[in-house]
């Protein structure tokens, strides 16, 4: 995709902002069903277990499905593909709305889950191409901010409507979302912002190269290692820390807040520089996980921990989704969204081992020690692929001096 220049200041962020609104919405559809399981369960009839395969069928729909979706419109015009996908979004969750019973829902939430990841695969290439190329990570960050903002005030707003007006209704808020996202999409893209024309088939094979693996893999492996942990963020701080299961919403809120302001971090870090910046934000998350075990055992430190947490944890996304972008140059679209993939596969892979050692004997409050030996791993093969990038600037430079 060939970089498409915008107007200067606030009228130049309007597309990103667009963007950022349509990313609001699909982070508030993903999580506010976690909020509302027990209405749901209660309504369609069905266990709270069951219920919360509804949060599973929707991040495998984003692994599984969005790949697909990103094949299906890689010679679409991005402003027409954009659109469409919102559409899909739309009509998603307008069943999820009117879904008469279960399986009806979740076949809904799968349809409203492919276009998530092939929309922030999509419109991450989309808003780093708008602005100056040292301003990428920063665009990608604020598209970004929208799933942080979902988490700070979507999912809170929308758990409260459907609690008190039923949990179809927010649903409907998020359709109002959805159809106000694509209007403003419509308005704010610019007219023309032109697919790859490059051949499928060889786009697909540049996402074997080693550098693109490494960095989907460094994207799994921070995901998991924050959903190994905030899967079970409710036991621990009610059995260990001892508050009550209210105030933990309110400690969630600052969660979110940390989120918001990591993601601003990331990108300011990763557009300074990229692979240092990841490096330091592993080294962080590591010491502050290892460093959350002993101050869950107290109120006022487990919440400012909890806070830094979310800062750290967010601020490797936007570096993260970038460095896949720029290691897969020659399919920027397909890496992107399949990145989506590689993070929700993480959120899936984190919660399993989360559940698996906490079935094995491992307790609350030592949990946070295997989010960060998840972090450990992240960290190594981020130091390998940074390494194999000096290697090939010296060879580079080697090359030109002879």
């Amino acid at each position: 995709m060939t970089q498409t220049a915008t107007r200067p200041g606030f009228f130049g962020n309007l597309p990103i902002l667009a963007l950022a609104l349509a990313s609001f919405g699909i982070g508030t559809t993903e999580f506010v069903i976690m909020g509302l399981l027990p209405d749901v369960a209660l309504d369609l009839g069905v266990s709270i277990p069951d219920a919360g395969l509804l949060v599973t069928g929707y991040a495998l729909g984003v692994t599984f499905g969005a790949p697909f979706l990103a094949v299906a419109t890689a010679r679409m015009d991005r402003r027409r593909a954009l659109l469409l996908l919102m559409s899909i979004f739309i009509l998603g969750n307008f069943l999820c709305a009117v879904a008469p019973d279960y399986w009806l829902l979740m076949a809904a939430r799968v349809v409203t889950a492919f276009c998530h990841g092939a929309f922030f695969g999509l419109g991450a290439v989309v808003a780093s191409n708008l602005v100056a190329p040292h301003k990428r990570v920063q665009a990608i960050a604020l598209m970004f901010s929208g799933l942080t903002l979902a988490n700070v005030l979507g999912v809170p707003f929308g758990t409260a409507l459907g609690q008190e007006l039923g949990w179809r209704s927010t649903f409907w808020a998020v359709v109002a979302i959805g159809v106000f996202a694509a209007v403003f999409l419509y308005i704010a893209l610019p007219r023309k912002i032109a697919a790859s024309t490059g051949s499928l088939w060889l786009e697909a094979k540049s996402l074997g190269k080693a550098q693109v693996l490494f960095a989907m893999l460094i994207s799994v492996l921070a995901s998991a290692s924050m959903f190994s942990v905030f899967t079970y963020i409710t036991p621990m701080l009610t059995d260990i820390t001892g508050i009550t299961p209210r105030q933990v919403t309110y400690v969630l809120l600052l969660f979110g807040v940390g989120l918001t302001i990591g993601n601003y971090i990331g990108g300011r870090l990763g557009d300074w520089r990229l692979m240092p910046a990841i490096i330091f934000a592993f080294v962080m998350l590591i010491a502050i996980l290892a460093v959350f075990t002993e101050t869950l055992s107290s109120v006022i430190p487990a919440v400012v921990t909890v806070m830094l947490w979310g800062v750290v944890a967010f601020a490797l996304v936007s570096p993260l989704q970038m460095r896949v972008v720029n290691e897969a140059s020659d399919a920027p679209n397909l890496a992107s969204t399949l990145n989506q993939g590689a993070f929700n596969l993480g959120n899936a892979g984190g919660a399993w081992f989360g559940g698996m050692a906490i079935t094995h004997g491992v307790s609350y409050q030592h949990i946070p020690w295997l989010g960060a030996a998840i972090a450990v791993f992240a960290l190594l093969f981020a130091i390998w692929s940074h390494l194999l990038d000096r290697r090939d600037e010296v060879f580079v430079e080697n090359g030109a001096s002879a």
